[in-house]
């Protein structure tokens, strides 16, 4: 080891850093210059090993002893080829992560894998880990309340036993099991729970890194690309209180390589970046696009909910395939796309290139933070800080806020008599089924009814339901008044009670009315549209078509509807969504 780091002394990579023993000394380095210490570690370390060991937990394969281990302890992290491990209590409560089934990756969770296998339940307990090769495809599955993930391949593996006559009371308090003194002294090393402590957390985001994997890029580049993106990583400060970063490869399909929640450590993420193998194919950049944006950040995948969505996509040269459809839906998600193009098509290569605005239309926002150019990918580690800058600043993030996560709905709903209790539950079906294009969360976009008759009821309110299926329940419960109609009056009292704290510029109203209002409509809603509120009408049945357009928005024609049947109303769902998305965008 000692002659290993000699040669990243001497390296360029480290101009100068002092190294001791194991790891470089970065108390007084640079984020950069630490990040290059790691990567010469790793890019020297990892083919003569095969495995990272950030614990290492020495113990006798021989001992009849079980050795204390935490939920989260790896299969990495143990040193022998079998050893014993005394797995705690309550492991099913933790977010593990396992990766295969019968044989797991050696980044699996030990005690996690084992309850997967059945070795083990809640209570904790002993179980035999033997250390096996990396081999491909492991298969995930659900078995005893743990998911196992899917892993392409991994450098090693570990097998699992169920173990018999312990020598000793099992208890999932670590504290409390009598060790030898030796493994005692093993024990007070730094936790697991403080290990996972940390990550950048003015940099909260959850990010997409989209590479290049095409056999334009070739495999030098290719790796030279995955260098810069590790690097990129360890700048980020990854963690679990900070940015999750996650792994997909643009070639003739889309892979996924690894989520956002797969790997929260450092150095982990790095391992894996550096465990990515190279594809070739064509640059499908549209496709990888499409697929990061449709698939990658919702919560199934690890997506956080509330925290900007970043995609960070590497280019070599140009793209095989259309960029603008993937993008513009990308956008429209509420995704950031930053497009780092390295080594710009020559003048005599641009008349293979289908689109020359590529770059423009791929971004975020064609305002030139999005778009990052670098020469060549020799010469990567100097972008490193100036792109982790970009990507961290949080209020230049134009794409993060969209109509589906930032709009305050209201839906002022006609109770009359004329309506009746049959036709009102079709109302109610023809709002909640608009109210669920949406993002309703504490976080993203607000939904409140009114409902009227002579009289008005506020139902709830913008902020009175935080999860979307709970507001979208309260609004299919609304209880039908019947009475007469007075649509003006409604009108007034909706934007007074209503809408009295939301923000301007994202307040949308939405009233559904079946007949002749008793009172004029046109000043209160021109009122209600001085304050920042964009009227939809919806006319069923006697609706008449003035009164209908003297209360929406202009333009009237796509902001007033009509049907003779209310079984016609759902018909208007994706055009209302469609209208409400135009109107903020050009608002916003």
């Amino acid at each position: 080891m000692s002659q290993l780091l000699g040669v990243c002394e001497r390296e360029s990579l480290f101009k100068g850093l002092p190294l001791s023993r194991w790891a470089p000394d970065t108390s007084s380095a640079s984020a950069e210059e630490t990040a290059d210490a790691e990567m010469c570690l790793l890019s020297n370390l990892l083919p003569l090993t095969g495995l990272l060991f950030f614990v290492s937990l020495v113990f006798s394969s021989d001992s009849p002893v079980p050795y204390p281990v935490t939920c989260v302890t790896r299969g990495a992290d143990l040193m022998e080829d079998s050893v014993l491990v005394l797995c705690p209590a309550g492991c099913t409560q933790w977010r593990v992560s396992v990766f295969g089934t019968g044989i797991y990756a050696s980044i699996s969770s030990v005690c996690g894998a084992a309850v997967h296998s059945g070795f083990l339940g809640p209570a904790g307990g002993p179980v035999r880990v033997r250390r096996l090769q990396g081999q491909h495809n492991y298969i995930s599955s659900f078995a005893h309340g743990i998911q196992s993930q899917a892993l392409s391949q991994w450098t090693a593996s570990f097998s699992l036993t169920k173990s018999v006559n312990v020598p000793l009371e099992l208890s999932g308090d670590i504290s409390t099991t009598a060790l030898p003194a030796a493994a005692k002294k093993l024990v007070k090393k730094p936790s697991v729970k403080k290990a996972l402590q940390g990550g950048n957390k003015d940099c909260q985001m959850d990010i997409a890194m989209v590479i290049d994997s095409s056999s334009n890029i070739g495999r030098r580049r290719f790796n030279l690309q995955k260098n810069f993106v590790a690097k990129l990583a360890a700048m980020l400060r990854v963690g679990p209180t900070g940015p999750h970063v996650g792994l997909i490869q643009a070639s003739d399909s889309p892979r996924t390589e690894f989520l956002l929640t797969n790997f929260t450590q450092p150095k982990e993420l790095l391992f894996a970046i550096k465990e990515s193998a190279y594809l070739g194919g064509d640059s499908n950049t549209g496709k990888a696009i499409l697929h990061t944006a449709e698939t990658f950040f919702v919560p199934e995948q690890g997506g956080r909910r509330g925290l900007p969505r970043v995609m960070v996509v590497l280019m070599d040269g140009w793209p095989s395939d259309d960029l603008e459809q993937a993008a513009k839906f990308a956008r429209d998600s509420g995704v950031n796309v930053f497009l780092v193009s390295v080594a710009k098509p020559a003048p005599e290569e641009l008349a293979m290139v289908r689109d020359k605005d590529f770059v423009k239309k791929a971004v975020c926002k064609d305002n030139g933070f999005f778009s990052y150019s670098v020469s060549s990918w020799f010469s990567t580690t100097k972008h490193v800080r100036p792109l982790t800058q970009r990507l961290c600043s949080l209020d230049a993030l134009l794409c993060s806020k969209t109509c589906y996560n930032s709009v305050n709905i209201g839906f002022l709903i006609d109770g009359s008599s004329s309506v009746g209790e049959g036709n009102f539950r079709l109302v109610l079906d023809f709002l909640a089924g608009t109210a669920s294009s949406f993002d309703v969360s504490d976080v993203g976009a607000h939904i409140g009814a009114v409902q009227f008759t002579y009289d008005q009821r506020l139902e709830f309110g913008l902020t009175d339901y935080s999860d979307k299926e709970e507001a979208i329940n309260a609004l299919r419960r609304i209880p039908y008044m019947s009475g007469g109609t007075a649509t003006g009056a409604a009108i007034s009292f909706t934007t007074q009670r209503l809408f009295r704290r939301a923000s301007p510029g994202r307040n949308f109203l939405i009233v559904v009315t079946d007949g002749q209002s008793y009172d004029h409509v046109s000043p209160p809603a021109l009122e209600a549209q001085k304050q920042g509120i964009t009227i939809y009408s919806v006319g069923v049945a006697w609706a008449p078509m003035d009164d209908l357009r003297a209360m929406s928005s202009e333009p009237k024609d796509s902001h007033t509807f009509f049907t003779r049947e209310f079984n016609g109303l759902n018909n208007f769902i994706p055009l209302l969504v469609q209208g409400i998305c135009r109107d903020f965008a050009e608002k916003n």
